[in-house]
């Protein structure tokens, strides 16, 4: 096998096309391993991760186009890049054929004068300027990008406050408003539960699992993840509650977020309770003694919010959640099959997750279970990965963090990451579980498992040539009437030996029992 590589000089091209070519290069015979993409800086460390850089990469540029293979000789690489080229060219041919689109937000909202709500999704160094056009234009935002600065942040949400506007962002991966998915979200049916959330997957988590226990949702309003920190003080949350309370067609609100500031909680929860609807509340590391000062309804995880919201919706008494929807000998069974094969040193979780809200929920409750839990994106500072790259003992990693983005597509849309990382944490004779979410929806992956199946093959071959059995638990967030359906996703993980739960949570709670042998 031989490394080569050919550097494309401003050629500027975005990271899904780039991401489904490099998928489509890899199937050829005689390519072993291949990046094609733009070449930041991160690229750039991938490419050394997978052993492609060469010195071609050494002075290249965030404009680059960086094509790097390793192949089995110099023809298949010059056919490679053949390839390469004719997948792009017929994209740009595919992008000149289609009708002609406005090319900036101005020309934007003079081409649609009624629409009161622009999604913006460019680099982030951009956003905040083509988020305040569309305020000032007196447009709602859905603000997709990340890599928004918190000064800019706060700026768009005072400035959207004042002209009675929401910004649902930066990094807002979800909202549905008026029955229209935007960014990442699933088809729920339409109901009487209103939601509110700093937090992508924590939205679509308890979405969908309204829907699938007979309710539905009237809007599903995104913050984005840090609405609820010291130095945003929780506005767009305060004017969501505020909108719900008014829509008379909601009649439960469900709060959610990622880890709040208490004091920012507080000054939500009295906005919450001077409703006068019924508002289940799941801050993730909240406490059930503040919640009920409020007079509120406290939730332990995502389900048992989605759950007690459901039941609320229904006119019945709220209750918590099992700790499993199966029955406890299905659980025994399952967690002694999996242990079967185990050797004793095999004791650690990896959580490999698409979702923040998702990886923050797990690591809550493997905290508690097991005293704490390394991360990029840790719960406590003493236990902040030196290397997001290298995991230590239990090892959970949000791949969706700003740092594994640059430049690249979200995990939910490219797995090309977590593939590579599964196989690497398969080879780590310590690692007794891997743990994944499977996110489904518009915006995902067409096929989010199915582009899993190699790597988790591999992984459990690896660990079966090893003498070692390699466990792998997963939750799929999603309905059967999402684009990938979600018995069709499920059945495919189960095909490769996955254990699949009902929830996220759920497949926590599987995992420690699998790691803890039971």
């Amino acid at each position: 096998m031989i490394v080569k590589t050919l550097v494309k000089k401003n050629a500027y091209y975005d990271s899904v096309t780039l991401m489904i070519i490099t998928n489509d290069i890899k199937k050829l015979d005689g390519v072993e391993e291949v990046l094609v993409g733009m070449g930041t800086e991160h690229n750039i460390s991938l490419a050394k991760d997978l052993g492609l850089f060469t010195k071609e990469l050494e002075d290249v540029t965030a404009n680059d186009l960086i094509i790097s293979m390793k192949v089995k000789d110099e023809g298949v690489f010059s056919e490679a890049v053949s390839k390469v080229e004719e997948l792009l060219s017929a994209k740009q041919e595919e992008e000149e054929s289609e009708e002609v689109k406005p090319q900036s937000i101005d020309s934007a909202m003079d081409a649609n004068p009624d629409a009161n709500l622009v999604l913006i999704s460019v680099p982030g160094q951009f956003a905040a300027r083509e988020a305040r056009k569309a305020l000032m234009g007196d447009r709602h935002v859905h603000l997709f990008s990340d890599n928004v600065t918190i000064e800019e942040e706060l700026e768009l949400k005072k400035l959207a406050h004042e002209r009675g506007l929401l910004v649902m962002g930066p990094d807002c991966g979800t909202a549905i408003i008026n029955g229209v998915a935007l960014a990442f979200a699933n088809v729920v049916t339409k109901g009487p539960i209103g939601i509110v959330a700093a937090s992508g997957t924590g939205a679509q988590e308890t979405s969908t699992i309204i829907a699938k226990n007979g309710s539905g949702i009237t809007q599903l309003i995104g913050t984005g993840g840090r609405d609820l920190k010291e130095s945003i003080g929780g506005i767009m949350m305060i004017d969501g509650i505020k909108a719900l309370a008014e829509d008379p067609d909601t009649k439960v609100i469900l709060l959610v977020s990622k880890p709040p500031a208490e004091s920012v909680a507080r000054k939500v929860l009295e906005v919450a309770k001077d409703t006068g609807k019924p508002v289940v509340v799941h801050f993730i590391g909240g406490t059930a003694e503040l919640v009920s000062e409020y007079g509120l309804v406290f939730s332990e995880s995502l389900e048992d919010a989605a759950l007690k919201a459901v039941a609320l919706s229904k006119g019945e008494a709220p209750k918590d959640a099992p700790e499993f929807s199966i029955p406890e000998e299905k659980v025994k069974e399952i967690v002694e099959k999996e242990t079967k094969g185990m050797k004793p040193e095999q004791k650690y979780i990896r959580g490999l997750y698409s979702g923040g809200t998702l990886c923050d929920e797990a690591m809550l409750f493997m905290t508690r279970e097991f005293g704490g839990v390394y991360s990029n994106a840790p719960l406590s500072p003493e236990f902040k990965l030196e290397d997001s790259l290298k995991s230590k003992e239990h090892t959970v990693i949000d791949l969706g963090e700003d740092e594994f983005t640059v430049g690249r597509p979200h995990p939910m849309i490219d797995s090309t990451l977590r593939s590579e990382r599964i196989i690497a944490e398969a080879k780590d004779p310590e690692v007794a579980v891997i743990l994944l979410d499977v996110v489904l929806g518009y915006g995902s992956n067409p096929d989010p498992a199915g582009s899993l199946l190699d790597a988790i093959k591999k992984a459990k071959k690896e660990a079966d040539a090893d003498g070692r059995y390699l466990s792998i638990v997963a939750s799929v967030c999603g309905t059967e009437e999402d684009p990938q359906p979600l018995s069709e996703q499920v059945a495919k993980l189960e095909s490769a030996g996955v254990v699949v739960m009902p929830s996220n949570i759920q497949a926590v709670r599987m995992a420690m029992k699998i790691a803890k042998r039971g």
